[in-house]
């Protein structure tokens, strides 16, 4: 135990917070519960770090999922977090919108659109 009685972060979670840090674009700090456990370890420990696809070969997979299942709130994160770390430019998230509206649909797509021209509009404000 350490002097605050936590246990010593494992090299999993540093491995995964770095990971974390890397596709958000921002450092994290450790988090309590099973959810934060797997969501660290796991997912962004061993599933975000594995070989064969690029951080943005992986946002971009993601980005057409949750734009499928309609979750703008999670989609203006991963486009916020692409547009600081440099994946992605604005034009290019506005063909994404425009691409996956052929595929998801014109409402879900459009919806996308307008997420993405905020999460723009707050970075051009930004800068």
């Amino acid at each position: 135990m350490t002097a605050s009685n936590e246990q010593p972060q494992s090299e999993q979670r540093r491995k995964g917070l770095a990971k974390m840090a890397e596709v958000y674009g921002f450092d994290l700090s450790d988090g309590p519960g099973d959810y934060f456990a797997h969501t660290a370890d796991h997912l962004f420990g061993e599933v975000w770090t594995r070989e064969g696809l690029t951080v943005r070969d992986r946002r971009l997979l993601l980005l057409g999922a949750l734009a499928a299942s309609g979750l703008d709130d999670v989609a203006e994160i991963q486009a916020g977090a692409a547009l600081g770390n440099g994946e992605l430019t604005p034009d290019q998230l506005r063909e994404i919108a425009l691409f996956l509206c052929y595929y998801i649909g014109w409402p879900l797509g459009t919806k996308l659109n307008f997420t993405f021209g905020k999460v723009i509009g707050n970075v051009e404000k930004n800068r």
